[in-house]
């Protein structure tokens, strides 16, 4: 008898257990949000991979497809409304973020470069308002000598990028390691170059997005579910160098591009078919 009653005792203890620790399912109610993420949207079904964004203004963004999809450039609005698409005579090899200047420029990162296989990569640089005339920044990494590298030392692809003064800066995406991402740096004028090699932060999570602050103060790179602001740095080229703090995202899936809207609030979408604001 006295082991039947143990036994029960148990057994209502794991109960009472998982009812505490499940309770969140039981309820029907869904986790809380992080702290300052808000879901605005879902994204239209032409945006099927949203890879990267830009803000043109409060409210209206850029957006576009990974690769193996059409070179278009979509404009959205917070609601996730398509307002306008823009057809690019280019390849989309792979194209994995955009990033814009004071101008109206908005730079496409053609850098995806999953088997670190690709000889040459592009930066084409578009006004949305002259879709026809474009200019390449063509480039290589200056420290990638094989192609492939050993599977350990694959560190030259790329999801993301943002432009400062002039130039654009490329943070790698660590296939290898999935320690340390990379910064370059390339001119913003049609050529082909070099990409330089000026720095890196031993981050163990892989890039899939970056983006500047309007006031050249933050810089936001993302990964799967997590977000890494660097602040109060000495100067832009040596922004891995500032404070780093790490942000989770939790619930927003495979988090693709980011963009500041303004100085203190980020755009976010996800692979998934999401729209997000994230107030800092």
């Amino acid at each position: 008898m006295k082991l039947l009653i143990l036994i029960t005792a148990i057994f209502l203890a794991i109960i009472g257990l998982g009812a505490y620790f499940f309770r969140d399912t039981f309820s029907g109610e869904a986790p809380a949000a992080p702290t300052g993420l808000q879901h605005l949207a879902s994204l239209p079904a032409e945006v099927s991979e949203s890879s990267g964004l830009a803000v043109l203004a409060k409210g209206e963004y850029l957006t576009h497809n990974d690769a193996g999809n059409s070179p278009n450039l979509y404009r959205i609005d917070a609601q996730g409304k398509l307002q306008e698409t823009i057809r690019l005579e280019l390849p989309n090899v792979d194209w994995e973020d955009l990033a814009q200047d004071p101008e109206g420029n908005i730079y496409i990162a053609d850098t995806g470069n999953n088997s670190n296989k690709r000889r040459e990569l592009a930066v084409y640089r578009v006004n949305p308002e002259q879709p026809g005339q474009v200019q390449a920044i063509r480039f290589k990494y200056e420290d990638q000598k094989e192609f492939p590298p050993p599977k350990k030392d694959r560190n030259f692809d790329s999801e993301a990028l943002f432009w400062s003064d002039g130039n654009l800066y490329i943070i790698s995406k660590d296939r290898g390691r999935g320690q340390t991402a990379k910064v370059y740096q390339l001119p913003d004028e049609e050529g082909t170059y070099q990409a330089r090699l000026i720095g890196s932060h031993p981050l163990k999570a892989q890039v899939t997005g970056a983006a500047i602050s309007p006031d050249q103060e933050t810089v936001a790179l993302l990964s799967e579910g997590e977000l890494h602001l660097f602040s109060d740095f000495g100067s832009v080229e040596k922004f891995y160098e500032g404070k780093y703090e790490k942000r989770p995202l939790k619930g927003t899936g495979q988090t693709e591009a980011v963009a500041f809207e303004d100085e203190g609030v980020l755009i976010i979408t996800s692979e998934g078919g999401d729209l997000y604001r994230y107030t800092l």
